[in-house]
Formats: structure tokens, sequence, C-alpha cells
């Protein structure tokens, strides 16, 4: 599994955060509007990073950054979010929520891999 595929991951939950803010109304939204497209522009220029730095810490950061837009999620849905209650049936949730979790997996396991190999690494070099 591919730190890659975590980045189109994110990438693709952005988008998603996107067209919910341009095209469907969240704009409109008092914080959260905002917030949906602070989301997408975030999530682009983390999976850009991911792709382009390859270092364990921007993973985390692009596992922890899918990790609170999942738990916004989930306030917004059970409890509302800054006056805002949303739904499973809202276009596109369920789909987002997929997305994020499959991306925060990907990405989680990424950085487990990345942590694996370095320490390989280091052991390498004290033994020779």
């Amino acid at each position: 599994m591919s730190i890659s595929a975590g980045a189109l991951l994110l990438l693709a939950t952005s988008y998603i955060h996107w067209h919910l803010w341009d095209s469907l109304g969240y704009r409109h939204v008092p914080t959260i509007g905002w917030l949906f497209l602070a989301q997408s522009i975030s999530g682009l220029v983390i999976a850009f990073a991911i792709v382009f730095v390859r270092e364990l810490w921007i993973v985390l950061i692009g596992a922890g950054f899918v990790a609170s837009t999942l738990a916004g999620f989930l306030l917004s849905v059970s409890q509302g979010l800054f006056g805002f209650q949303d739904s499973w049936l809202a276009p596109y949730a369920r789909t987002a929520f997929v997305v994020e979790v499959a991306a925060f997996v990907t990405l989680g396991l990424g950085a487990l891999l990345i942590y694996l190999d370095a320490r390989a690494t280091n052991e390498v070099r004290r033994a020779n």
C-alpha cells in the first residue's frame, strides 16, 4: 500500500468538500462554509506535500488531518457543530466518510511502513 494512494484519497475528499462548498450551497452555512473551503485547500496542499516530501512527519499530518475531518463530520451528524446539524443523508456524506476512512487507514499504514523501514535502516547502520 502506497502513501501515494493515501494522497489520492486525500485529494478525493478535498474535491468532495470543494464541490459541496462550490456547487451545493455549503458556502452559505455560517462557519461551516469556511471550514469546507479550508478543508479542501488544506487537503490539496497536504496531499501534494505527501507525494513530494515522502517523510514520516507529513504522512502523519495527513492522517491527523483526515482524522480531524472525520471527527468534525461525526460531531456534526450526532450533535451538531457550530449551530449546524448535518446528516448521513446529505449529498456525498457517505461517500466522503468512506473515502476519509480509507485515506486514514492508508496513510496510517504508510506511516507505519516508513517508520519500520527507517528503524530497520538504522539497525543495519549500527551493525556495520
